[in-house]
């Protein structure tokens, strides 16, 4: 309902950074963005973003997508596979997702939602939006190369979106009116003692972040969560703490003066909206009732 402006075809939209584990923090912000009463009207998510963006886009609270993970480990996620493409299948991301979301296709979704992949033969970024292939999709941003195999969607691989995308602001930009950016990957210091894992991680991290700069300059709020550097990509053991640090830092953002500003924007547009709607409902039904007696009158009295 475009009554604020021609130019948008939302008011508010949410990006969601990748960032592995770290994800949790996704979750502690938009619990926070929930008690100031907003809501998003789209949601653009990379990798982890893409995770978190899908349930939330789904109708589940923050405490209910964490509920969900509470409890689970990495390998539960996973099938391990011969390495010719990567070293896991996502089978159980993939059973995950189908077992637990409500919708079926992006349409079924209860807030319209962008999932951020990476075509890995033409080296490009492909959003998905539209279709049955949302599982799929999800999983693809998920697939971080050389760890897991690549997504196949139409005989097409796609791999992370954080390859290329990772903070989807501007996926989203020209079409909302305000766009707040939850970002939870920050680079990640040396690690003390090199191992694959951590060399491998510390070098998507620098990767992922080196594409985010230009995307966090198109933030009308900005939400960056510091301190969770030290969690590895796949810790699962951590979940409460990370969301702990996402609503920290979601709470101390919104406290500035450019927050509440637009936190008053987005209430006087929903008040707008409502009255508008109302007044739409009103002329309806005395249409109807318009309508009904003109029947009634063409027909006559029975008697």
């Amino acid at each position: 309902m475009a009554i604020f402006s021609k130019s948008y075809d939302h008011f508010l939209g949410y990006a969601l950074s990748g960032g592995g584990a770290k994800g949790f923090a996704h979750l502690g912000a938009l619990k926070v963005l929930e008690e100031y009463g907003l809501k998003p009207d789209v949601i653009a998510g990379t990798s982890a973003g893409s995770l978190a963006g899908v349930f939330y886009a789904d109708g589940f609270h923050p405490d209910e997508i964490v509920e969900l993970f509470h409890k689970k480990e990495f390998r539960e996620f996973v099938e391990l596979a011969l390495p010719t493409a990567g070293f896991f299948k996502s089978t159980g991301l993939h059973d995950f997702l189908k077992k637990n979301l409500r919708a079926k296709s992006f349409e079924e979704l209860q807030i319209p939602f962008h999932v951020v992949t990476t075509d890995w033969e033409k080296a490009s970024t492909v959003v998905f939006s539209n279709g049955d292939d949302l599982v799929d999709a999800v999983v693809a941003s998920c697939s971080i190369p050389i760890v897991f195999h690549p997504q196949i969607i139409h005989d097409v691989p796609y791999v992370d979106g954080g390859l290329l995308k990772n903070f989807p602001v501007s996926v989203i930009r020209e079409s909302c009116k305000y766009v707040i950016g939850v970002n939870v990957s920050l680079i990640l210091p040396p690690p003390e003692k090199n191992n694959i894992r951590k060399m491998l991680e510390r070098a998507f991290n620098l990767m992922s972040n080196s594409n985010t700069f230009i995307d966090k300059t198109y933030c009308d709020i900005l939400i960056e969560t510091k301190g969770i550097e030290k969690y590895s990509m796949f810790d699962l053991q951590n979940q409460s703490k990370i969301m702990e640090a996402g609503y920290h830092y979601a709470v101390e953002k919104m406290r500035d003066e450019k927050s509440w500003e637009i936190v008053r924007k987005c209430h006087r547009h929903y008040a707008l909206t409502k009255k508008v709607r109302d007044q739409i409902q009103r002329i309806r039904k005395n249409l109807e009732v318009l309508h009904s007696e003109d029947e009634y009158i063409s027909e006559g009295p029975t008697t």
